[in-house]
């Protein structure tokens, strides 16, 4: 690989056998190299966004900008949430990297941004939130700084929106919507919710979902009549609250649900219901 701008005495752009840019790190890579010189591959770290150009392109301009200590403790939380969450968006780790880097800014010129969905993140996307407060640990411990836990909801959101290949307004509305439907749920049936247990983190996972595709008007067809009928005769108390739920939507968003959408939210509902009337034990 030839040099094809180099960065910091860490980070260099580099052309490939095919003539494609990238992005490589590694201590020293830079360090008196100029361009049209060979990489030493023994060097290299790290390989950034080998094929997207668009990706190259910001994550250039990103680095002219910020120390490459920021970008490795963002690469490390990324690498985190692959691991925890599967597949996720090629740019996660860019969004992480600017929100972070100016996260830092803000918080060395002592320039608080509370997190006005800091309650409402933290039990709709518990994993994702756990992963925000290492992240903080990460950056902690790599760059000697403290960020608040407003930070840990923001990079938590940042997760999301990752899963959902979608972008951060999306996001956010996503959030309401699951909100809204949790309420329902919450006053209509008189329960409150275990937010550690299985059924309600399998709730809110079908719920993101759920919301995305009732946002993006994504309609999941009726294929499964009889077990639609078995639903409505068993649950019942679940199924009126998945009535009461299509009522609020289709008021709120124009957005009417199918039998199998109503099936799917009452059988979430009813294992979150029955696992509310259990003793708890101590």
């Amino acid at each position: 690989m030839k040099i094809a701008k180099v960065l910091n005495n860490n980070v260099v752009v580099v052309l490939d056998e095919h003539q494609c840019e990238q992005v490589i790190m590694g201590r020293g890579l830079g360090f008196q190299k100029r361009v049209g010189d060979s990489v030493d591959d023994s060097k290299i770290e790290k390989i950034f966004a080998r094929q997207n150009d668009a990706l190259v392109a910001r994550l250039t301009e990103l680095l002219s900008q910020i120390p490459p200590e920021v970008l490795t403790a963002c690469d490390r939380i990324t690498e985190l949430a692959r691991q925890r969450l599967g597949k996720l968006q090629e740019n996660l780790c860019i969004a992480l990297i600017d929100h972070c880097h100016f996260a830092i800014v803000r918080h060395n010129g002592n320039i608080p941004l509370p997190n006005a969905l800091l309650w409402e993140i933290k039990r709709l996307y518990p994993k994702e939130f756990g992963l925000g407060l290492e992240a903080l640990e990460i950056i902690h411990q790599r760059l000697g700084v403290t960020l608040p836990e407003d930070e840990a909801g923001f990079i938590a959101l940042h997760l999301v929106n990752a899963q959902l290949n979608g972008e951060m307004p999306e996001v956010m509305h996503i959030t309401r919507v699951m909100q809204e439907i949790l309420h329902i749920v919450k006053y209509q049936l008189h329960l409150e919710y275990d937010w550690q247990s299985l059924s309600y983190q399998r709730f809110i996972t079908h719920l993101k979902f759920f919301a995305q595709r009732m946002l993006g008007r994504c309609v999941v067809a009726d294929d499964e009549m009889m077990l639609y009928l078995s639903i409505k005769d068993n649950y019942p108390q679940a199924w009126r609250c998945a009535e009461k739920i299509e009522q609020h939507l289709t008021r709120q968003y124009q957005s009417a649900l199918t039998n199998e959408e109503k099936m799917f939210l009452a059988i979430h509902i009813e294992r979150v219901r029955k696992e509310s009337q259990q003793p708890i034990a101590h």
